[in-house]
């Protein structure tokens, strides 16, 4: 990693994140515990796993640390925390790719934050893509209405503002290491899912399918996704998550047949291909 350039490592990290990601709504979908349960062991379990590696790395320093990121620090525990509630109450309340394809509108979201507070000014490309999506998403939104799962689709939409504000925070703060606010903010969410569960138990393949999840989806890709940032664009990070808008569906769809809309399937199609020629035309002009 010492020989890589900041771009390369930073987008090493970003893809390695959301490979392990793709397959995070199966496992929410093949699961049979109840969404606050899920809630709670998707806070709970990565925070202790994380939380046991950080104090083998860094010893007691981990609260010094964790004190030194100051207001970063707060306003990320606290958007990383919404993120994640809102995911997994999406994903339970919606198809799963109608959550992701919310989820493929974070990298055009951190580009219009980046242009406020970090000063990094999309061009015209840019704001053309930002324009078809957006379009693309109320449509999407339109369809959900009349099948009943709008409230699902609000709170992809949530998950990706989140993943976007997170984004930018990490990089306005790119010379802190904010992965012990991330610790804080699993806690926190399993805090807050604790005053609405009403079973704890894993039951039948909940037991392996649920420890699995929080391990493979949750603990490894937030740390990476939290460091990623320190070395590329919050846009340029968040454009990952594009692979999980395609896979995710997929891995979904394969398992246990869940098909999109026809609706979702065109505004979906509309988002990705806009957003993905976007990033080839950026890279082709690097």
């Amino acid at each position: 990693m010492s020989n890589l350039t900041d771009q390369k490592k930073g987008s090493l990290m970003a893809f390695v994140a959301v490979m392990f990601i793709t397959p995070d709504s199966l496992f929410i979908r093949l699961s049979n515990v109840e969404t606050w349960s899920l809630v709670f062991y998707r806070g709970f379990i990565p925070f202790i796993l994380v939380f046991i590696g950080m104090l083998l790395i860094y010893g007691l320093k981990f609260f010094e640390l964790l004190r030194s990121n100051g207001y970063y620090g707060f306003a990320y525990v606290l958007t990383f925390s919404v993120t994640n509630i809102a995911f997994v109450v999406s994903i339970q309340n919606t198809n799963v790719a109608n959550t992701l394809i919310m989820i493929a509108t974070a990298p055009m979201l951190s580009a219009i934050l980046g242009s406020f507070f970090l000063k990094e000014s999309p061009d015209k490309k840019t704001w053309v893509a930002i324009f078809i999506t957006f379009f693309a998403a109320l449509y999407i939104f339109y369809d959900s209405i009349k099948l009943g799962n709008f409230f699902g689709d609000i709170l992809g939409f949530v998950a990706a503002i989140g993943l976007a504000v997170g984004a930018v925070i990490i990089r306005s703060a790119k010379k802190l290491n904010l992965v012990p606010s991330a610790v804080v903010g699993k806690l926190i969410i399993a805090f807050f899912a604790v005053f609405f569960v009403k079973d704890y138990s894993l039951n039948n393949n909940d037991i392996y399918i649920v420890p699995l999840m929080c391990l493979m989806c949750v603990a490894i890709p937030f740390v990476l996704v939290t460091i990623a940032p320190r070395f590329i664009t919050a846009a340029e990070v968040n454009l990952f998550f594009l692979l999980e808008t395609i896979l995710g569906p997929i891995w979904v769809w394969l398992i246990i047949k869940e098909q999109p809309s026809p609706e979702t399937m065109v505004g979906g199609a509309i988002i990705v291909l806009t957003i993905a020629s976007h990033s080839f035309l950026k890279l082709k002009k690097i």
